[in-house]
């Protein structure tokens, strides 16, 4: 069985049960909620696992808000002769038809019995907001199941972490590392390696297989250039960009992970907290605080700062005030790996 839905903690204007989309269950309504469209797949596929496994009967409809011919809603929810439990799944919330926000609305006050109806609001407008108003505040019997965007590196860590424990399998914590840093600019690659490397590989999963399943991805993602140019090690920093750049890398995200990177070791530097309490003022991981430790050998304020600000010039660039994005790339790794003024 499934954990108990929790209710929302905090300033949350929510009155109905808030439940995780790694353990979804079904209820009259199921309101899945956020940008995050992964984890929405997710919760949605489990509350339907959910029901089949009750009933393998039960009946599977789609619907888009967005294209809805009326009556559609009703109709499928409704008991069919035999009385086969009903999961009706509504995509496209944020951009409801009128229609189906006025049947909508009508159904929360007299739900189907043995009918669940998933909702599917990405938040990317506030079309359909009368609708979610109603669910959160208790009509229908339903639960919301938030998938917030996972954009910081934290977040997508957690993400790559919770894959392997919900399996219930063991990864070394640099093997974890390495497999985020290879899809960290896709969260739907990332969780797809993470469930390739918990069915083909028997065992625990340590750092030479993630390098043999996607090396190529781990050798040239931008967090490879930022580490090597950090590191100082000036010739392979040039080669693991230069090959970054050949496999199809944009020059934005390499700019933005280095310049991820010294911001974190400016953030860390100085600093004589333990790693976890430190972790915990600034809102990081304890690994995250011990790698720009390390990340500070051989660096002192003053290059750290000059550092930052060939950052800063060169997000500029590539963001469109230089030609050659490719140029801005290459003169902020010659800073940062020879720690000196570009040219001297």
């Amino acid at each position: 069985m499934p954990p108990a839905p929790r209710r929302p903690t905090g300033r949350s204007s929510s009155a109905i049960p808030q439940v995780s989309w790694r353990a979804p269950q079904p209820a009259p309504i199921v309101l899945v909620s956020g940008p995050e469209e992964v984890c929405a797949e997710r919760a949605v596929a489990g509350i339907r696992d959910y029901l089949r496994a009750e009933d393998p009967s039960v009946e599977v409809s789609d619907l888009r808000a967005d294209d809805y011919t009326s009556g559609s809603l009703l109709t499928l929810t409704s008991p069919s002769l035999f009385g086969e439990p009903r999961l009706v799944r509504v995509a496209g919330v944020e951009k409801c038809s009128d229609a189906f926000l006025t049947e909508a609305l009508a159904y929360l006050e007299a739900p189907q019995d043995g009918a669940t109806v998933t909702l599917r609001h990405t938040g990317a407008s506030v079309r359909g907001k009368k609708l979610l108003d109603a669910i959160r505040g208790g009509t229908g019997g339903g639960i919301e199941i938030a998938v917030p965007a996972i954009k910081r590196d934290s977040d997508k860590f957690d993400f790559a972490a919770g894959e392997f424990q919900t399996a219930q399998r063991r990864i070394a914590p640099n093997a974890l590392r390495a497999l985020v840093s290879a899809f960290a600019d896709d969260v739907t690659e990332l969780a797809a390696a993470c469930q390739q490397l918990i069915a083909d590989v028997a065992g625990d999963i340590d750092e030479t297989i993630v390098t043999r399943y996607y090396g190529g991805r781990v050798e040239t993602s931008a967090f490879a250039v930022a580490d090597t140019a950090i590191a100082g090690r000036y010739g392979e920093a040039l080669i693991t960009l230069r090959h970054a750049l050949a496999s199809g890398a944009d020059p934005v995200p390499l700019v933005a992970a280095i310049a991820m990177k010294l911001r974190t070791m400016a953030r860390v530097a100085g600093s004589r907290e333990s790693s976890g309490a430190l972790a915990a003022r600034i809102g990081m991981k304890d690994w995250q605080v011990d790698r720009a430790r390390r990340d500070l050998t051989g660096w002192n304020e003053a290059t750290l700062g000059m550092a930052i600000q060939a950052a800063a010039r060169a997000d500029a660039e590539v963001k469109g005030a230089s030609r050659d994005p490719v140029f801005a790339v290459e003169r902020l790794v010659t800073v940062i790996a020879t720690r000196a003024p570009f040219g001297t």
